[in-house]
């Protein structure tokens, strides 16, 4: 008997949860979202970008006055120099000897002027008593003043050498990093041959090239900014300082981008880009936020008056920083939903709010 009732007990437990399980629950009510909401600007930054490398303003090729052998190289790529600072020398063997023969010729010069210079004294003395003819004193004047002359030549001749044996030694005019060396110990270079190339300290740039279809757009002194591929949060105010009259082989025309700030972090050859920004007035425009895109073409959420939304396609204009231009496809007193696009749907009643959180109220012209 006690088994019987214990039996019919569980079956009466068992069966009341199958009851609790098979109950429905009741839905639960859908919560109404808050969603932001603006209406398009009649006003698009539009927002274009090159890529480009630092470079400095002002850059010079340094080289030998006088050809040579170079004996010694003081510095290399990368290498900050100074005014007066000694970069490379030359073999000084051969502007030696040239030097003593200048020496040698001068020396011979100034013996014979002296020379020629008492022998003309002498004639001038006899020359009133007729002891020598007119044709005589002559020569001998004539004598004088051309060693004179070869004086004078064998003394510039002299300096010339002179100067070229300091020649030899490769002076910095300018305070500077080296960007390029051209020259190794043993090379024998002419005169006036690059050896190192020199960007000299100051402001920076950047040097962009920008395609013939979009070089119109760009003038000299206007605006831009810059930001490193290392440090793209940091952004550099800039103008553009000058622009090629002509294209290069790739079609692109030079354009360099003076920086107003950052000399001190910039370094020369880093990576950068130059942004470049236009106000296009009544161009109808929304927030990037707000677009979606669905099987390739591009929709937004308008409100409708009965604060449902309805998904409205779109033709979009050329993307700027912050906002998109509208070509096609959407009124100025629409009322655009600007976050959270993805998760909406449509017919979706919400609850319209602007950037400050204030309730919309929307306007009589919105149709549903």
């Amino acid at each position: 008997m006690s088994i019987l009732k214990s039996t019919v007990i569980s079956l009466m437990m068992v069966c009341g949860v199958i009851l609790v399980g098979c109950q429905k629950q009741a839905p639960e009510a859908e919560e109404i979202p808050f969603v932001m909401v603006t209406q398009p600007t009649m006003s698009h930054e539009e927002q274009k970008s090159y890529a480009g490398d630092v470079q400095a303003r002002q850059t010079t090729a340094l080289a030998f006055r006088v050809g040579g052998q170079i004996t010694e190289r003081y510095v290399d790529v990368g290498d900050r120099v100074k005014v007066g600072q000694t970069l490379a020398k030359l073999d000084i063997k051969d502007a030696q000897l040239q030097l003593n023969s200048a020496k040698a010729q001068l020396e011979n010069a100034q013996s014979a002027l002296k020379i020629a210079e008492d022998e003309f004294k002498r004639f001038q003395q006899l020359l009133p008593s007729h002891a020598v003819s007119r044709s005589q004193y002559d020569a001998v004047k004539n004598q004088y003043e051309a060693a004179a002359s070869t004086l004078k030549q064998a003394q510039a001749h002299y300096e010339i050498t002179t100067n070229q044996t300091t020649y030899n030694q490769l002076i910095a005019n300018k305070n500077g990093v080296v960007t390029q060396r051209n020259i190794e110990v043993g090379q024998v270079i002419s005169a006036g041959q690059a050896a190192y190339q020199l960007a000299i300290d100051g402001e920076r740039e950047v040097v962009i090239g920008v395609p013939e279809q979009a070089i119109g757009q760009i003038k000299v002194g206007q605006n831009a900014w810059v930001t490193l591929w290392s440090k793209p949060q940091d952004k550099f105010a800039a103008y553009v300082r000058e622009i090629s009259p002509a294209a290069d082989q790739s079609r692109t025309f030079s354009v360099k981008v003076t920086l107003r700030e950052g000399q001190s972090v910039i370094q020369l050859g880093q990576s950068a880009r130059v942004f470049f920004s236009q106000n296009i007035d009544n161009v109808l425009s929304v927030p990037l936020s707000s677009v979606s895109a669905n099987n390739n073409q591009a929709y937004v959420w308008v409100v409708n008056q009965n604060q449902t939304i309805r998904k409205v396609p779109v033709s979009l204009g050329a993307y700027g920083r912050d906002s998109v231009p509208i070509l096609n496809g959407l009124n100025a007193t629409d009322w655009v939903v600007i976050g959270g696009v993805h998760l909406l749907r449509e017919k979706q009643k919400i609850k319209p709010v602007d950037r400050e959180n204030r309730a919309v109220t929307l306007s009589a012209g919105v149709k549903p």
